[in-house]
């Protein structure tokens, strides 16, 4: 058995909260390593938090201008040789699928270092990902290292709601974020793939807190229930505008923005049932997407609603954004708006889709100034590709 093999045995029977333990083992056994360090990457995407047995003991690394940052932004391996010349450290990403998770940091003997060990570390680190996705089904390890802070139990609702933070196939590329992350309400994203089709959701729960969050999670539930079923994109709203009246009998009301992709062909059919919007930057112009309004989910018994169609094209990017980015003021009172999302999507253009998010509501906060946000503010990105 090669070593490599022998850290993927290792790594998959490991026990879930020993993941760190097993892979410091094996590199330091199979790969002369003298210190490894696993960070994820925290809820607002600002910082990389220590994966550590009493959580919250080492401090914290900063995304922007540190070594492993820019391990994790590349998305690429990053060398840096210690000062006294005997030692040199690897930063590799662990991503999985896209969603990217945090940075192995590996030091090495200088005299054990070569180029030709990288792709065969980053394989492990790719591994580690995966095996981390599966430990969280057992362990609460890995979800602690990710807060920079306590959740509200709003915010927790939602972050377990969702899918991910961004997903890869060669037909797309998406990512979306949601601010305040240690605070957020009712918004939400949700998507699914299958081997033809990519459904994306975007949510919007009236109300704020618990309340808002149980609101998202009924409807979203619904969604999924009616798209596991088979149903197509129409009853998936109708079923859960159903379910929303059922509970709350038109006194609460959820917007969302409902999109399933046709892998094969781009073409797109479209609900829009309320306040998320949807923008395209096709080569240098940014369009405001223009959808028939429907109702929201669960204003009323019995709605009916009707798809609607656009095609999307290889080298198209949508973003969609909720009401809490576009109906952002200023300090002087000028709402955030279409012209300076559009200025956003232009500018971002050369980022890849997970780091589009997180970029525009930077800018956002900017614009913001010192007036504090009272919504939450959600963004997605999807780069379109095609079926190669």
């Amino acid at each position: 058995m090669d070593r490599l093999t022998a850290v993927e045995h290792a790594l998959r029977a490991a026990m879930p909260n020993a993941l760190l333990d097993i892979v410091t083992v094996a590199l330091m056994e199979h790969y002369g390593a003298v210190r490894v360090e696993l960070r994820l990457a925290d809820y607002s995407m600002r910082s990389l938090q220590a994966v550590e047995t009493v959580p919250f003991s080492t401090e914290p690394v900063l995304i922007h201008n540190s070594p492993q940052g820019r391990a994790f932004g590349a998305q690429e391996p990053h060398v840096v040789p210690d000062p006294d010349g005997h030692a040199v450290t690897v930063h590799f990403p662990v991503t999985i699928r896209g969603d990217r998770m945090g940075v192995l940091s590996v030091t090495l003997p200088e005299d054990r270092f070569v180029q030709t060990l990288i792709p065969e570390m980053q394989h492990i680190c790719d591994v580690l990902g995966h095996e981390i996705l599966v430990a969280e089904r057992d362990t609460d390890q890995y979800v602690l290292a990710r807060r920079a802070a306590r959740l509200t139990l709003a915010a927790e609702m939602q972050w377990q709601l969702l899918p991910g933070r961004a997903c890869s196939r060669p037909e797309f590329s998406l990512g979306g974020h949601l601010e305040p992350a240690y605070s957020i309400f009712g918004d939400n994203f949700d998507w699914s793939a299958s081997a033809d089709h990519l459904t994306l959701t975007v949510t919007n729960g009236m109300g704020e807190g618990i309340q808002a969050a149980l609101l998202t999670n009924l409807a979203v539930n619904a969604m999924r229930n009616a798209r596991r079923a088979g149903l197509g994109l129409a009853d998936q709203a109708r079923l859960a505008d159903q379910a929303v009246y059922a509970q709350y009998h038109g006194t609460a009301h959820v917007s969302v923005l409902l999109l399933r992709f046709d892998l094969a062909t781009g073409e797109v059919q479209a609900v829009d049932a309320g306040s998320p919007r949807l923008w395209r930057l096709r080569g240098n112009h940014v369009d405001a997407m223009s959808l028939d309004a429907q109702l929201p989910l669960g204003m009323f018994e019995d709605t009916p609603y009707e798809c609607e169609y656009f095609q999307v094209q290889p080298g198209d990017r949508l973003l969609i954004g909720s009401d809490g980015v576009y109906d952002t003021p200023s300090s002087a009172g000028e709402k955030y708006g279409e012209r300076a999302l559009a200025r956003a999507l232009t500018a971002t253009r050369l980022l890849p889709p997970p780091q589009v998010p997180g970029a525009v509501l930077r800018e956002l906060a900017a614009y913001r100034g010192e007036t504090p946000l009272d919504d939450d503010a959600l963004v997605v990105c999807l780069d379109w590709n095609g079926r190669p």
